[in-house]
């Protein structure tokens, strides 16, 4: 349960937008899941082929490149706090000048973009990209565009990061990348509406709640749900799975439950009343209740939920990759991703951030310091073992013709 007290509306961060281009991304592009992210906690699934490199790669993409004092950073929107006062703290620094960019909205798209200028070895206009744990990340390693990071460069992501990171099976041992940050799939609900505690997917089928539940109208998102409620591991899930996760999902529908398959609207459905339990993101609810006073209650199911990250790259053609990796090590320093973590308030892979984060609410006053206090005790940026333990990656597609076949067999359930 979260404080209703309003902060001062500078506090106060812009996760709509960047979710529903992130959420569009998964659809559309067939994320492959969220690698073994937190695996030592138990995450379950199978993930993505192992990334490999040969031996000498570090040493030759690595081998005499020096510090040019600048660097070109392309991100997600509203993934950072506008007035920047990170990135001016790391050029007080270091004296490298960056050159933020918003200009990722969707995977697919992106990849397409860089694609071609990346394949005739030519450069991009930037040196770090933040991109996310999908099909497109796969195509980004497997086409060589990636470069393999020096880990001795990134003292502070070995000292800080959460150690499990290192068993991303969609990148193993952070051979190319590491964590900017995660979010989590499952369930927001209006206990004065339930009256009652929600705590498993069945829940979402029960007739108590008829017409007031909300579902994902992303496929990857619904299916999830449907395959965890069937007893799958969409992480290990095969055709057949896809289908009976279909069938759970087409009895929900035919019984009256759904009021409707949404997008990013179920914030404001929530908010309406129009429907008292649903998926959900958690950066949304967290959001939702401290913009707005509400007291909008999040649980993963006891079936589990659905996490994803994103992730800190350099292309294989950057300009300036020694300045990308310095930024990117700087961003693992305990105050700096605590500093990030009360921007965006998604989950942070720096568990110490959590410590500083207590600290700065301590030397706040008023609003400030009641938002600060929520963002330090929240799950939903600091999620527990057991949390983890229970989250599980997306549907793993390995070839186009599985990714066909797997919107074929969803897409009808939320079509009127």
């Amino acid at each position: 349960m979260f404080p209703t007290n309003k902060p001062d509306p500078a506090l106060l961060r812009g996760l709509t937008s960047r979710r529903l281009g992130r959420r569009d991304a998964l659809r559309l592009g067939g994320v492959s899941a969220l690698g073994a992210f937190l695996a030592a906690c138990g995450v379950q699934g199978k993930g993505s082929p192992e990334a490999s490199v040969a031996p000498d790669a570090v040493q030759k993409f690595w081998g005499g490149k020096v510090k040019n004092g600048k660097v070109d950073f392309a991100n997600w929107p509203l993934y950072m706090d506008p007035k920047k006062p990170e990135l001016a703290k790391f050029t007080a620094r270091t004296g490298i000048t960056v050159n933020y960019q918003e200009v990722i909205q969707e995977m697919g798209p992106w990849f397409a973009k860089v694609q071609p200028q990346l394949s005739a070895g030519q450069s991009i206009g930037f040196d770090l990209m933040v991109i996310t744990n999908s099909l497109q990340f796969g195509q980004f390693r497997s086409g060589g565009f990636l470069a393999p990071l020096d880990h001795s460069k990134l003292p502070n992501y070995a000292a800080n990061a959460a150690k499990s990171y290192a068993n991303e099976a969609f990148d193993p041992g952070n051979v190319f990348s590491i964590p900017w940050a995660s979010g989590i799939t499952g369930i927001a609900y209006d206990i004065k509406k339930t009256g009652r505690e929600i705590t498993s997917l069945a829940d979402l089928w029960d007739p108590k709640f008829k017409g007031k539940v909300g579902m994902f109208s992303d496929t990857q998102e619904l299916a999830n749900f449907g395959l965890l409620a069937a007893g799958l591991k969409p992480g290990d899930s095969e055709e057949g799975d896809w289908k009976k996760a279909a069938a759970k999902l087409k009895e929900q529908k035919d019984a009256g439950m759904v009021r409707n398959y949404y997008d990013q609207s179920y914030v404001d459905a929530l908010g309406k009343g129009e429907v008292w339990l649903t998926q959900a993101w958690s950066g949304d609810v967290f959001q939702k209740n401290v913009s707005d006073g509400t007291d909008f209650r999040f649980v993963i199911p006891s079936e589990g939920g659905t996490i994803w990250t994103d992730n800190m790259t350099i292309p294989v053609t950057a300009t300036n990759p020694v300045d990308a990796i310095m930024l990117m090590d700087f961003f693992y320093e305990v105050e700096n991703a605590a500093a990030l973590a009360e921007y965006i308030n998604y989950v942070c892979p720096v568990p110490a951030a959590q410590a500083q984060i207590k600290k700065d609410a301590a030397a706040a006053s008023g609003d400030d310091r009641a938002t600060l206090t929520e963002v330090a005790d929240s799950p939903l940026v600091f999620p527990g073992e057991s949390d983890y333990a229970k989250l599980h990656y997306y549907v793993d597609f390995n070839t186009a013709e599985e990714q066909q076949n797997f919107q074929r067999i969803f897409e009808p359930i939320t079509l009127s």
